[in-house]
């Protein structure tokens, strides 16, 4: 292993003649332990970002924050890393894991050289806010990345539209769609920034759905921008054993058996993959998200993974590159398979890895449009805590806001509004049996100040899993019959 240190970065290189696993780093300074401390998640995160004391068990997936005092600074390793890298901080010093495995099993170099990893930090002034320190690490662990303004002719300065999830949960219809996308024309603000439409899952029934070109083509006519849900690695029926991933990569606690996905290392199982990009790129489609590409390669959810992204006792075809590389190999070949003008939108994928690579990542898991709680606890989570990742890895996407008559449009309200006023990603899932002149109202407005270029930040996010204070707003996450949500007084604690 080498490590070269310079001023701006320092850059680990591995060279190994067996297979190697982990390699650990460490620097020893004290740390009080009444430092705050912060890291990332591997894929999309769970509800459970926070900041906490100093906690030396405590995984730091790519990079850790640490607040003491006036001063907050942040270090981790740059994006596009050789290796799954995690943080440690405790009262002593801070500690550097890389997994470099392949698969479950130690990857075997040969005779190459290994990058493993580049590691930056950013120490803040004194002062500067937390999240001005987390948004500055960001934009120097993605240093050289210019995340695009525009493709195909396509303005990407805002990305707002609906997707039909939360409202259809799989047993959507073209006319559904098409009337979805009526819905953005009549809402949108106008301008050179149009509105998506896009179709989730559930568009593989013929009976509902008899030509997916011909429903991308209505969409266009209507002014809005098609877009598609696709899941690549999802192997079909019949698909040859030497094609796909081993069962032993499944984490048993997942429930039921391992889905047959295609091993990405193997030729034959890349082409698979690309083939259903190329399908949906050839259908019309502007946007292609892409979904369930970590829990099928790994075998297991971003919230289980805790300091091993994979189990052990398994490897890929090919054993002589890192899961890393494999991921990121993977997200190339999606992107060379849509074109350069097309928009990719990365979900269940590894952020860290997709800088560079993909124009917008869904950074938290499922909202709801059945829970409030859910979207409270999912939604509110991470576009709070990954929200400094925005413009600078990629556009943040922190899931649809689902207006549906099971969740009380006071809550619903909230949601929209915080979305629009952070200037991510805003998608809305309008079920039309929650849609009347109120909600198309609300919509609206969010939607201009969406493609306005409003940018909040949270206000409170030290203190609350879920800030209810943004910029000048307060925000009520907690149902409560009878109560409105806006604006609302000071002083309310988070339930």
């Amino acid at each position: 292993m080498g490590v070269r240190a310079g001023d701006q970065e320092s850059v680990v290189t591995i060279a190994a003649a067996g297979a190697v696993q982990r390699v650990h780093l460490r620097w020893k300074r004290p740390f009080s332990e009444g430092c705050r401390v912060l890291g990332d998640a591997w894929e999309r995160s769970y509800g459970d970002l926070e900041w906490l004391p100093v906690r030396a068990e405590r995984p730091l997936p790519w990079y850790a924050l640490v607040s003491a005092g006036k001063r907050t600074s942040g270090f981790g390793v740059k994006v596009g890393a050789g290796a799954f890298a995690f943080w440690q901080v405790d009262v002593d010093g801070v500690s550097l894991w890389m997994d470099v495995r392949n698969g479950g099993n130690g990857v075997v170099l040969g005779k190459r050289m290994l990058e493993a990893a580049r590691i930056r930090s950013y120490v803040g002034r004194e002062g500067e806010s937390a999240f001005a320190v987390a948004r500055g690490l960001c934009r120097r662990l993605a240093e050289g990345v210019e995340v695009p303004q525009a493709r195909g002719g396509m303005s990407l300065k805002a990305i707002y539209g609906s997707n039909d999830w939360y409202y259809a949960y799989g047993r959507n219809t073209a006319a559904g769609i098409l009337r979805d996308a009526e819905l953005m024309r009549e809402l949108a603000p106008g301008g050179e920034v149009k509105p998506f439409t896009v179709i989730d899952d559930g568009y593989q029934d013929a009976a509902r759905f008899p030509s997916m070109a011909r429903l991308a083509e209505e969409i266009r006519r209507r002014g809005v921008v098609p877009g598609i849900w696709i899941r690549p690695l999802r192997a079909k029926a019949g698909t040859p054993e030497g094609m796909l991933l081993p069962a032993a990569r499944w984490r048993a606690n997942v429930g039921g058996t391992a889905p047959p996905a295609y091993d990405p290392t193997v030729p034959e199982g890349m082409k698979a993959v690309v083939d259903v990009v190329v399908e949906a790129r050839d259908w019309g489609y502007a946007l292609i998200k892409h979904d369930f590409t970590t829990f099928e390669l790994l075998g297991q959810w971003g919230s289980q993974m805790g300091a091993s992204p994979a189990l052990p006792g398994w490897h890929l075809n090919d054993r002589t590159r890192t899961n890393a590389e494999v991921v990121a190999e993977l997200y190339r070949e999606i992107r060379q398979a849509c074109g350069e003008d097309r928009v990719i939108l990365g979900c269940n994928t590894v952020g860290h890895l997709a800088v560079g690579i993909f124009d917008a990542q869904r950074t938290g898991d499922d909202v709801s449009g059945r829970d409030w709680e859910r979207t409270r606890r999912m939604g509110v989570n991470t576009l709070a805590y990954r929200l400094a990742q925005h413009r600078s890895f990629f556009a943040v996407d922190a899931d649809c806001v689902a207006v549906t008559p099971e969740v009380p449009w006071a809550m619903t309200e909230q949601w929209l509004r915080v979305v629009a006023k952070s200037g991510s990603v805003l998608l809305v899932s309008p079920d039309p049996n929650a849609v009347g002149a109120r909600e198309k109202a609300a919509i609206r407005e969010a939607f201009a100040t969406c493609v306005g270029g409003s940018a909040s930040e949270p206000g409170d996010w030290m203190n609350s899993r879920t800030p209810m204070v943004w910029g000048e707003d307060r925000y009520r996450w907690i149902e409560e019959d009878g109560a409105s949500p806006w604006p609302i007084g000071v002083g309310l604690g988070e339930g």
